[in-house]
């Protein structure tokens, strides 16, 4: 999936404020959540999220989707990580 494509499927699932994230290498955010949930595309480099003891690598093409709420951690690679992403504001019921 290219920027274009992936920008139209966000979007099509009410994701907004669609922008590029870069981090560089060494960067790492402790325990934290999001108000809103994210789907992001890995652009450059990689990033590892850990939720609930188990972490997951993701690289160049794959997409990510946190929900929101979930403690989580993050880190970049070895060469840190650029990655597009889209917030999806909740909605209280």
């Amino acid at each position: 999936m290219d920027r274009t494509e992936f920008q139209t499927a966000v979007r099509a699932e009410h994701y907004t404020e669609i922008s590029t994230v870069i981090r560089p290498v060494g960067y790492e955010l402790d325990e934290h959540q999001h108000s809103f949930d994210a789907c992001g595309l890995i652009t450059a480099g990689e990033i590892t999220m850990e939720v609930d003891g188990e972490s997951r690598r993701y690289k160049v093409g794959d997409i990510f989707r946190m929900p929101a709420g979930v403690v989580h951690l993050e880190s970049a690679g070895p060469q840190g990580v650029t990655y597009l992403v889209g917030r999806r504001e909740r909605t209280a019921s």
